[in-house]
């Protein structure tokens, strides 16, 4: 089968978004070029594991690239994906540069291409992730390995917005809380939870490609006593559960929708964790969580992104 790289040029700010977008529209994997990785110091990962040639990196902006069959539905494809981008300035995301390029790669190139930028983590001083491809040996005594493996889902484990949600269940979770993870995607941030302590996890996500991805992680780290995952869209239709600890790792206007629910699901001592919100949308989100009878706990920040803990009043 032949394959199309389709390339995007623009902002930190949208790869989330585009990336998201990208899956949605059967993309399998998403590689993302940002200069500021070479900038990066990377002396908290395990081993001389990053490789970066500068030479596949942006001046400035980001690329972000995806994998899509060339078939006879691309090129309607390619255009739906245009109009969804186009349709983040609603949301008044920057797009940047928002060029599109395409162009043809041979199979093995799909399949790894995406692979060699994902490696072992150490995401907090307890937990380190790394791909199941990759042979990682436990360093420390009382250090918890989270193996993945993304498949087609959205989410490899170690952007920024994941770190900080792990962060920040670090803080508030203690042994035997309920908890449920809405937008669950590979399952990560579930899998953390039931590593910390969690006494059960519910796993929400709309996709099903992500509900079996997850499924297939919870599994690959014998966390399936404490975790179940469910196809759901947000918190519908969720009954009976009263959840100590709710985290979500969305984008900021769906996080902003998902407040008033989740205030009305959390247990009376309960924490709502929230991210995948850029820096400017932050005082947005925090006023919208105000509102729904939140008190902010406690603000996350690392590069451009925001975590923010919120406490039900």
């Amino acid at each position: 089968m032949k394959w199309s790289e389709i390339c995007i040029h623009t902002t930190q700010e949208a790869v989330e978004p585009i990336a998201n977008i990208l899956h949605e529209s059967g993309s399998s994997g998403v590689v993302i070029e940002d200069p500021m990785d070479l900038q990066k110091d990377w002396s908290s990962v395990y081993g001389e594991i990053y490789d970066l040639n500068p030479g596949d990196y942006p001046v400035e902006g980001v690329l972000v690239k995806a994998y899509l069959p060339v078939n006879s539905f691309l090129g309607e494809t390619v255009d739906e994906i245009k109009e969804a981008i186009n349709n983040l300035l609603l949301h008044q995301i920057d797009l940047g540069e928002n060029t599109i390029t395409i162009s043809e790669v041979n199979e093995e190139e799909w399949a790894t291409a995406w692979k060699k930028y994902y490696k072992p983590v150490k995401i907090t001083e307890r937990i380190t992730i790394t791909p199941t491809w990759e042979e990682y040996k436990q360093e420390r005594q009382n250090e918890t390995v989270i193996e993945l493996d993304p498949g087609m889902a959205f989410g490899t484990g170690t952007h920024p917005t994941t770190v900080l949600c792990i962060q920040a269940l670090e803080k508030v979770l203690k042994q035997g809380d309920k908890v449920i993870d809405v937008g669950t995607g590979t399952g990560v941030l579930s899998i953390a939870a039931a590593k910390l302590g969690a006494e059960s996890v519910l796993a929400f996500d709309l996709d099903d490609v992500a509900v079996q991805s997850a499924k297939i992680n919870v599994k690959l780290n014998k966390v399936q006593d404490k975790v179940t995952v469910k196809q759901n869209n947000l918190l519908d239709n969720l009954t009976d559960s009263a959840p100590r600890v709710i985290v979500a790792n969305l984008l900021a206007e769906i996080v902003i929708r998902l407040s008033d629910d989740a205030a009305k699901v959390l247990s009376s001592d309960g924490y709502f964790i929230t991210s995948g919100i850029i820096k400017n949308k932050k005082d947005e989100v925090k006023d919208k969580l105000e509102s729904s009878g939140f008190a902010i706990n406690e603000v996350l920040e690392k590069e451009d992104w925001v975590a923010i803990i919120a406490e039900k009043r």
